[in-house]
């Protein structure tokens, strides 16, 4: 069996359609068009290392809500796979973080307690990406197409905004809607203060977005009933990889 390969944990710069070619496997400051999707199969996840050193976050304790928090070190995402799932396994599980923002009805959403009854599939990015953020959220809409149909009853699906001062509550509505009008279940969007939405980030264990949040984690996490993340994905997965460990997921 060869060794496990490492590469930086997927976070990109979304940028517009000028934006030159990329090939090969997506890494930190990838410069992400529509025109440069990565390959997404074939692709080894076998191990992933991140070189990111998470910033800004200089509140107490007191102050962050409870999660996978890596204040004031590298972010870290270490996986690999054992055949229980097509995504990522994360070599230590993800604790699902505790937040409350606001939703797309302009009321606060607690994220721990309103998700509690069947996975959870959290992604934090932002509604002028042209490339990563509309791509993962139509595989989950894939995905929810292709399971059990009681599976995605339970399932909620999660999309925080790493661009609060253009997302408001009404754009997440209209961006999302775009993916779920004709599922039963209703992708959620979440925005709040800038530093809510860094503490969320920071609470989730995924690198803290920089540059106006055009620069964001690409990691779609999903959580099982237990509170925890064993699984993880980006964009080498597909929408059946998403499907394929909701099952696995919904049955623990």
């Amino acid at each position: 069996m060869s060794s496990p390969q490492s590469r930086p944990a997927p976070s990109f710069r979304c940028t517009d359609l000028a934006a030159g070619r990329v090939d090969g496997v997506p890494t930190y400051r990838v410069l992400v068009s529509s025109a440069t999707r990565p390959a997404r199969r074939g692709l080894p996840v076998l191990a992933l290392a991140a070189g990111l050193l998470l910033a800004g976050c200089s509140a107490g304790a007191d102050a962050a809500p409870e999660g996978h928090d890596h204040s004031g070190a590298v972010a870290s995402v270490a996986g690999g796979s054992n055949g229980t799932y097509d995504g990522t396994q994360l070599a230590t599980p993800y604790k699902k973080p505790q937040f409350t923002l606001t939703d797309s009805t302009g009321a606060a959403f607690d994220f721990t307690d309103r998700t509690a009854a069947g996975p959870t599939l959290l992604f934090f990015g932002y509604t002028h990406c042209p490339d990563v953020c509309p791509t993962t959220m139509a595989d989950i809409a894939v995905a929810l197409r292709q399971v059990d149909p009681a599976v995605a009853a339970k399932t909620s699906v999660v999309f925080v905004t790493t661009d609060p001062a253009r997302d408001t509550p009404a754009v997440l509505g209209e961006y999302l809607g775009r993916f779920d009008a004709d599922l039963a279940t209703r992708f959620v969007g979440l925005t709040g203060t800038q530093d809510q939405i860094d503490q969320a980030q920071l609470a989730a264990g995924v690198p803290l977005a920089e540059e106006m949040g055009q620069t964001h984690s690409a990691l779609l996490l999903l959580y099982g009933t237990n509170g925890k993340a064993d699984v993880a994905f980006d964009a080498a997965n597909s929408g059946a990889d998403i499907a394929h460990d909701l099952a696995v997921v919904a049955a623990q």
